[in-house]
C-alpha cells in the first residue's frame, strides 16, 4: 500500500492542488448553483445534486433557472464537460469534496428545522469513503456540524479527522449583487480539526479570492449568525425609527441619507415593509434557540424579530389611514394593487417575502388584491401562505392603476414605471421610498 493510500488527507490535498478532485454540490439553488459554477471556473470537475428532477433537467439543458444567474456562464460550464447536474445521490461516492447547500428553515413554532441537513447527511453516509471532505454551508446554530452532521457520518465506522474530514464554511451569497460576487467575497472556513480546516481552506482558496480560517466549525457557524443578526437588529432599529419619526412628521429616509454622510461611526440601513429572504427573517432564531440550552437570554435578537415581524401590520394601518383621509373610504372593500411581491429588488425570489403577509392581512380586512411584478408572473407555493399560490401578475397599465383605490409599493424593482404609477394611481403608499428616488412627488404619495 503506497503512502497516498495510507494518508487520505495528503492524497486529497494533492488532488485539490492539481485540480483533479471532483467536487459535489448538494442543492442547486441560490447558493449551490453559483458555488458549483465558481468551482468549475476554478478548474474542478463538479457534479451538482438536487432532488428536483425538473431543475436538474433544465440545468443540464442550459435553460435559465434563477433570474439573476448568468445563464451564459452556466452553459459555458456545461460546455467544458466538467459540470453536470444529477438527482442520483448514489453518485456522491465519486466526489472527493461534498459541499452541502440545503435549506435550514424554521418550524411553524419558530424552531430550527434541520430535516434537510439530516436527510442529506444520510444520503452522503450511504456512499461515504475514506478521503472525502464534507463541508456544510447551510446557516445553522453553532455546534451543528459536530453535534448533528458528524455522528451521522461517523456511524459508518469512518472517523472524522482521520479517514474523513468535516468543515463548515458559511455561504455569503447576496443574490443580485453585481459588485460583491461569490468569487470576490472572503470565505470563512472552520474545520473539525486542523487537517479538515486546511483541506477546506485549500479547496475554497482555489475558488474565491481570499479565505478566512477560524479555529473551529462552531466559530464559523457563529460568524454567519453574527453577520445576519447584525443586519436584523439594525433593520429593526430603522423600522422602529420610521414609526417614531413618522409620528413627528419627519421623513426617516431623509434622515438616514443625511446621517450616511458621516464618514465614520455610522452605517446606513433602510426600513421596509418587513423582512424577507432566506437569511435575515430566519437565521437569528437559530441562535436564540441554541442559547436556551445555556440558559442565556437573547433580548436584542428577540426584540428585533418582534419589531420586524410587526412591519406588515404597520403598513396596513398606514394604508387604511391614507385611504380614509385621502379617499374617504374604508380599507374593507377597497381595491389594492401591490407593486412588487418579491422579497428583494430585481429578484424573482419569494422566500419569506413580506408581500405574502401583506396580502393575507389586507384580505382579512376585506380588501380586494391584485399585484404587478415583472419578475414574479405567478406566486409560487409557500408553507405559510398556501392559499396564495397560483395568483398571477397583472399588467401595469393606466387602466389598472386608475381602477384601484391605492397602489401599495412593496418591492422597488428598477424596471417598474414609477412615473406612470404617480400619474395614474389615485393614492400611492410607498414602503420603499421608491417614488421619491425616481423623482416622483405629490400629496397622494404617502410613505409607510
Amino acid at each position: 500500500m503506497d503512502n497516498l493510500a495510507q494518508d487520505p488527507a495528503d492524497a486529497l490535498a494533492r488532488r485539490i492542488a492539481e485540480r483533479t478532485a471532483v467536487v459535489g454540490v448538494i442543492g442547486l439553488g441560490y447558493v449551490g448553483l453559483p458555488l458549483a459554477l465558481a468551482a468549475v471556473r476554478a478548474g474542478f470537475s463538479v457534479i451538482g445534486f438536487d432532488i428536483n428532477p425538473d431543475r436538474v433537467a433544465r440545468i443540464n439543458a442550459g435553460e435559465p433557472v434563477i433570474s439573476h444567474l448568468d445563464t451564459a456562464g452556466m452553459r459555458a460550464a456545461l460546455a467544458t464537460g466538467r459540470f453536470r447536474a444529477s438527482t442520483e445521490m448514489d453518485e456522491l461516492g465519486t466526489s472527493d469534496a461534498i459541499l452541502i447547500c440545503v435549506p435550514t428553515p424554521l418550524t411553524p413554532q419558530r424552531e430550527p428545522d434541520l430535516s434537510y441537513i439530516r436527510a442529506t447527511a444520510a444520503d452522503i453516509a450511504r456512499t461515504l469513503r475514506p478521503g472525502q471532505l464534507v463541508v456544510l454551508e447551510s446557516t445553522t446554530w453553532p455546534g451543528t456540524t459536530e453535534e448533528v452532521l458528524k455522528p451521522i457520518l461517523e456511524a459508518t465506522g469512518l472517523t472524522s479527522g482521520r479517514e474523513i474530514f468535516l468543515a463548515f464554511s458559511p455561504e455569503r451569497e447576496d443574490p443580485g449583487n453585481r459588485t460583491h460576487t461569490l468569487s470576490t467575497v472572503p470565505k470563512v472556513v472552520g474545520g473539525d480539526g486542523a487537517r479538515a480546516r486546511d483541506l477546506a481552506d485549500a479547496l475554497y482558496g482555489a475558488i474565491v479570492a481570499r479565505t478566512v480560517p477560524v479555529s473551529s466549525t462552531a466559530t464559523a457557524e457563529a460568524v454567519k449568525l453574527t453577520e445576519n443578526i447584525f443586519r436584523a437588529v439594525n433593520i429593526a432599529l430603522v423600522n422602529e425609527l420610521k414609526v417614531v419619526y413618522d409620528a413627528m412628521g419627519i421623513d426617516v429616509w431623509e434622515v438616514i441619507e443625511a446621517a450616511a454622510s458621516k464618514p465614520f461611526g455610522y452605517m446606513p440601513f433602510w426600513p421596509g415593509p418587513g423582512l424577507g429572504g432566506h437569511c435575515i427573517p430566519i437565521d437569528p432564531f437559530y441562535l436564540t434557540w441554541k442559547a436556551r440550552e445555556f440558559d442565556v437570554a437573547t433580548r436584542f435578537i428577540e426584540l428585533a424579530g418582534e419589531v420586524n415581524r410587526g412591519m406588515p401590520r404597520y403598513v396596513v394601518e398606514r394604508l387604511a389611514l391614507a385611504l380614509d383621509r385621502q379617499r374617504g373610504r374604508p380599507l374593507g372593500g377597497a381595491q389594492i394593487l401591490l407593486i412588487g411581491v418579491a422579497y428583494k429588488r430585481d429578484l424573482d425570489d419569494m422566500r419569506e417575502s413580506p408581500a405574502l403577509k401583506l396580502i393575507a392581512l389586507l384580505e382579512e380586512r376585506g380588501a380586494g388584491i391584485a399585484y404587478h411584478d415583472p419578475l414574479v408572473p405567478e406566486i409560487p407555493p409557500s408553507r405559510a401562505h398556501p392559499g396564495l399560490a397560483g395568483r398571477r401578475s397583472v399588467a401595469l397599465t393606466p387602466e389598472a392603476l386608475r381602477a384601484c383605490d391605492a397602489a401599495l409599493v412593496v418591492t422597488d424593482h428598477d424596471g417598474i414605471d414609477y412615473a406612470l404609477i404617480a400619474a395614474e394611481a389615485p393614492l400611492v403608499v410607498d414602503t420603499r421610498n421608491a417614488l421619491a428616488r425616481h423623482g416622483q412627488t405629490g400629496e397622494h404619495i404617502v410613505k409607510a
